[in-house]
């Protein structure tokens, strides 16, 4: 067996970004606990916590957990803090009256504006702390937001400074690894043309297509902030999703139409050409996927135009013969849904080919290919 460091760097490193998080996690609650100790706040905790909130996997995700987090804690604060002192609550039920008066209209402005979800929390702090503690509402409310801000601070400077993660880059190594599966993914299906594939290993191909593009769609909010906000450069990554959800739906036709194989004398005339475009196809899915990576100009798409025009040029003359009379409805159905998802695929390998280079041209001067 191998010793176990010389198989770490098979093993974790697609892990790298998570190793990362761990580890800037650890080190923004640590160093805020630190700072709020050192100014004496009156709850570290708060701290504390907000450095873990605010410290995401990617640096625009962490700014705008950061900027959200600071104008909530703000505004509930203010809020919060004007309720509790402009409206006396000496007993219990003049309690629950204050309380409702502060929770109710936060909670519909968080209802209509998400990221004043931390409103709501702190002003039920700025509330209740001075009710259990011996502190002013106004010191409460100041407490309140030195605490958030002292958290937020120091998660922010962690995320910048300590292994940095983009979101651009999560989100091309989402988009490649979408293009990696949809290479395997068209490989089998053209296979089932001749073999047949089953409706679960239909399921199983589309599913990690799919989960990778979620987390795209995900990932690529946070990197048009970054790109917004001048922290990262290059395009907008809402073209390339586009033409991959539209790969991928042409996948979804292909799939429909590989329920069954072809027929014999189908199968006997365009089995080569269809052989020659699985082969072009999906080695051209894999390189694009690894340009995306590196930036790098995109593959030649000679190869897969020539056997796209093998297999229009093959299927005219099937036509011309007239072997597809007479066959059963099912058959002629599948067989036109190929063709058209065969010109399908032409078009979006284009665009595919005009998204990769984008990203090529827009790669840093003098920067080096990823791994």
């Amino acid at each position: 067996m191998k010793p176990f460091w010389s198989r770490y760097p098979a093993q974790w490193r697609p892990r790298r970004p998570q190793w990362g998080l761990a580890l800037r996690v650890t080190l923004a609650s640590l160093l805020a606990l630190a700072v709020a100790q050192a100014l004496h706040l009156h709850l570290p905790l708060w701290a504390v916590l907000t450095a873990i909130i605010v410290t995401q996997l990617s640096v625009g995700r962490s700014v705008q957990i950061a900027f959200d987090y600071l104008v909530g804690t703000i505004g509930g604060a203010i809020y919060g803090g004007a309720i509790t002192i402009l409206l006396p609550h000496h007993n219990e039920l003049e309690l629950l009256g204050v309380l409702a008066l502060v929770v109710a209209p936060l909670a519909l402005l968080t209802a209509i504006k998400p990221y004043f979800n931390v409103a709501t929390v702190t002003a039920i702090i700025v509330l209740l702390v001075p009710t259990m503690t011996k502190v002013a509402p106004l010191d409460s409310a100041i407490d309140r937001v030195l605490e958030v801000a002292v958290g937020a601070l120091t998660g922010l400077l962690v995320s910048f400074l300590v292994l940095p993660s983009r979101a651009q880059g999560l989100a091309l190594g989402s988009a490649a690894r979408a293009l990696d599966l949809m290479a395997v993914a068209l490989g089998e299906l053209l296979n089932g043309l001749t073999k047949g594939l089953d409706t679960n290993a239909l399921h199983r191909l589309q599913d990690g297509i799919g989960e990778s593009l979620v987390k795209l769609t995900a990932i690529g909010g946070e990197a048009e902030h970054e790109r917004a906000t001048g922290l990262s450069t290059g395009p907008d990554l809402a073209p390339l999703n586009r033409t991959l959800l539209r790969l991928r739906h042409d996948l979804v036709m292909v799939g429909r139409a590989v329920t069954a194989p072809l027929p014999p004398p189908l199968k006997d005339r365009l089995g080569p050409s269809l052989e020659s475009f699985r082969s072009a196809a999906t080695l051209h899915l894999a390189a694009s996927a690894a340009a995306l990576r590196d930036r790098s100009p995109p593959p030649p798409l000679r190869a897969v135009t020539a056997a796209l025009d093998a297999y229009a040029a093959e299927v005219q003359a099937v036509r011309q013969d007239g072997l597809t009379r007479g066959l059963p409805s099912d058959q002629l159905e599948r067989f036109f849904a190929l063709g058209f998802a065969m010109e399908q695929l032409r078009q979006n390998f284009v665009d595919l080919e005009m998204r990769v280079g984008e990203w090529a041209k827009s790669r840093p001067a003098g920067s080096a290919s990823a791994a």
